[in-house]
């Protein structure tokens, strides 16, 4: 029996039910392989007293510190986070706070290896109780944990040793595998790893039929992902007035909301913009499912779950040729990879509303992506580590 211990800071609980879905996915299915046991450790930043008091961590300071999710025993330590600093601090305090809990719980639970599943905090903290403890460490790369804290100047060094240190690396794409070479990381040691996609809950629907359910007459077009200037919905806004009729859902929310809205009444296109806020895995696939377009201008990206959801919804895609962008967008029916601009992104979508591509061609182009493909690879993964 392989027992792995789950290190992530992205892992859903009660006041976040839909924070990390993907790590909370993969980590179900490999907890569920017949040769696993395995144990979560998802700890939480919250800053020393008496910022710790302010209301934006009342309710991760009210979570268990220990509990069941899914079946699978989750222990949810809290780490000193220290504003201000870009994580700077945060390897060597959550490193400080996890080495007793993982004294403690060896005893019950003698794991053979640490799977951290974010590159940043976790991968450095994964290494370092890793060599503590003597067992193998995998760490996964995801995107922004390699974009953004791999060229921070506070963290660069520290994701880079972690990187070079580490028995085994994962990346969610052949791009993000080159970028952890570019910063110096061993490509022998990197598995590319794609995510799976639920093939039943994403799937085509009757977009006419499901367009009227949710209230919407003419073309539609949703965008996923966390409402941020990296994501940037304001060039679908800025689109808009080149999209006569179309309706714009924004589904995820983020700091960027109330700029949008205010780009968006400036234009004039604000009845025509409708902001879902944070929903669960089914209704966003409802709203794939009755989009005519899924589109997101993202600046930077690992892999978008996103891209592949619409996909096995039937539903075409037009983003940005970035990270593992034509990795997915692979074949026409796919969709468009298109420049960062307003005008770039209105002209695509016009294209796919003016020749909607069969919508059985576009699912084809996500059904390699499953869950069980992604289970046995991960398995594959730790049994090489562990057979070293």
């Amino acid at each position: 029996m392989m027992r792995i211990l789950t290190l992530s800071s992205l892992f859903p609980d009660a006041s976040r039910p839909v924070f990390g879905p993907f790590v909370e996915r993969q980590t179900m299915g490999i907890a569920a392989h017949t040769g696993v046991d395995l144990r979560v450790v998802a700890p939480l930043g919250i800053p020393p007293f008496p910022l710790s008091l302010h209301p934006r961590y009342a309710d991760l300071r009210d979570l268990p510190a220990e509990e069941s999710w899914q079946g699978i025993p989750v222990y949810r330590p809290r780490f000193s986070h220290i504003p201000g600093v870009d994580g700077r601090f945060d390897v060597a305090c959550m490193v400080r706070r996890l080495k007793p809990l993982l004294i403690k719980l060896r005893r019950e639970f003698p794991f053979d290896l640490i799977d951290a599943e974010f590159f940043f905090p976790d991968g450095p903290a994964a290494v370092a109780l890793g060599r503590y403890f003597g067992v193998p460490v995998s760490i996964k790369a995801r995107g922004a944990d390699i974009h953004f804290w791999g060229t921070n100047p506070a963290t660069a060094d520290q994701v880079r040793h972690a990187g070079q240190t580490a028995d085994g690396l994962l990346a969610v794409s052949g791009a993000i595998k080159a970028d952890m070479v570019k910063l110096g990381m061993p490509a022998d040691r990197i598995l590319v790893h794609y995510t799976g996609v639920d093939l039943d809950r994403f799937q085509p629907r009757d977009r006419a039929r499901t367009k009227a359910m949710l209230g919407i007459d003419g073309p539609l077009i949703t965008s996923v992902g966390a409402l941020i200037a990296r994501k940037g919905q304001v060039i679908l806004i800025e689109a808009l007035p080149a999209l006569p009729g179309a309706t714009l859902v924004l589904i995820g929310k983020g700091e960027d909301q109330p700029a949008l809205a205010a780009r968006a009444a400036a234009l004039g296109v604000n009845d025509r913009v409708i902001f879902t806020g944070s929903v669960g895995p089914d209704k966003i696939a409802e709203w794939l499912g009755a989009a005519d377009v899924m589109a997101l201008p993202t600046a930077s990206e690992g892999l978008a779950n996103a891209w592949v959801e619409a996909l096995a919804s039937g539903t075409p895609v037009v983003t940005c040729d970035v990270g593992g962008a034509r990795e997915i967008i692979d074949l026409p029916a796919a969709g468009h990879l298109v420049d960062r601009t307003p005008e770039a992104f209105a002209a695509a979508i016009n294209s796919v509303l003016a020749s909607p591509p069969d919508q059985s061609a576009v699912r084809a182009c996500a059904e390699r992506f499953t869950w069980a493909r992604n289970t046995e690879a991960l398995y594959a993964h730790f049994s090489t580590l562990l057979g070293r």
